[in-house]
């Protein structure tokens, strides 16, 4: 098994490729997208397109969006901001009813400030509702001021374009989740050849045995200054065949882009995770990225610089190299 003392990297230290490697890597992640993006968001847009016709049941066609009801249902805020015309900003919401932010921030994730004054709460979800149905936009909902009851088809419509607003919102995180899950299956796939067998994701990656392998485990670090410790999760975490007593497994973050620019925005949250690792295990952790998309010389050399190596997708078999 190669240690890091006699391989001081390998694609971290050979910048002669990274230029080659970069045209691979944008050429493999277009490629996906072209095939297999539409499909995901498709898929999301479906579901969706339920959940806000669910979202409309609970209002009454968006007639009845009162206190009550969002004390009862926080989590269809969302889909209510999308439904106005203009659709409206979580800052925005907050300025035009003019309520909390903490409010509004609980209810994007479909839950009430536990500590608020009941009294207030109900003012403020109140301000909430006006808003929502004073601004409701009629060109989508084509019933509301008339006597008669919405279609099928009416709502249906209403639906659809409700979801495309909200897909259009989180578009990027629906192709960056859809390509971890692929990422993570050509992982898995990889070590399932190589005769590596999962284990359960509540195992502590310290205690793996030889030969397995964990998605999405959690990693007890130190914080500086804080006597206690917290989780950072780990895409990929990986115990050797060949591993000794008391050596780490290797842990390895799924990586993907699909622009430049938003790489480098994110570069430091990888060295941050690193040095947060090496601050509670010393230099005998191992941590790598696994690399798919627009990955500039830029954003390589920052990386290069904290110590972090990497493999590209495109050549999977670099994983060998790192003892696996």
């Amino acid at each position: 098994m190669p240690s890091d003392k006699h391989n001081p990297g390998v694609n971290r230290a050979k910048p002669d490729r990274w230029k080659a490697d970069i045209t691979q890597s944008v050429d493999m992640y277009n490629d996906w997208f072209m095939k297999f993006a539409p499909s995901a968001y498709r898929e999301t847009r479906i579901k969706t397109t339920k959940d806000v016709e669910s979202a409309l049941t609970r209002t009454a066609n968006l007639t009845e969006v009162n206190a009550g009801l969002l004390r009862r249902e926080p989590g269809v805020l969302p889909t209510l901001r999308m439904s106005t015309c203009p659709p409206l900003a979580v800052d925005r919401l907050i300025g035009l009813a003019g309520v909390s932010k903490r409010l509004v921030s609980c209810m994007e994730v479909g839950t009430i400030p536990l500590r608020m004054n009941p009294t207030m709460l109900m003012k403020d979800l109140t301000k909430i509702g006006n808003i929502i149905e004073r601004m409701a936009d009629p060109d989508i909902f084509a019933w509301l001021g008339r006597r008669e009851a919405p279609t099928e088809a009416e709502i249906h419509r209403a639906a659809t374009i409700v979801a495309d607003r909200l897909c259009g919102a989180i578009a990027n995180p629906i192709i960056r989740n859809a390509q971890e899950k692929r990422q993570l299956t050509a992982i898995g796939a990889w070590l399932r050849r190589r005769g590596y067998q999962p284990v359960p994701s509540k195992i502590k990656f310290d205690a793996m045995p030889r030969g397995t392998f964990g998605f999405r485990l959690n990693v007890p670090v130190k914080l500086e200054g804080a006597a206690t410790t917290i989780n950072i999760p780990v895409d990929a975490v990986v115990m050797p065949k060949s591993a000794r007593v008391g050596k780490l497994p290797l842990l390895i973050e799924a990586k993907s882009a699909g622009d430049f620019t938003n790489v480098n925005k994110r570069r430091k949250e990888e060295a941050a995770k690193m040095s947060q690792l090496r601050s509670t295990y010393g230099a005998k952790v191992r941590f790598i990225l696994f690399l798919c998309g627009y990955f500039d010389s830029g954003y390589l050399g920052y990386e290069a610089a904290e110590g972090i190596d990497w493999v590209w997708e495109h050549r999977i078999d670099e994983l060998a190299e790192f003892g696996l």
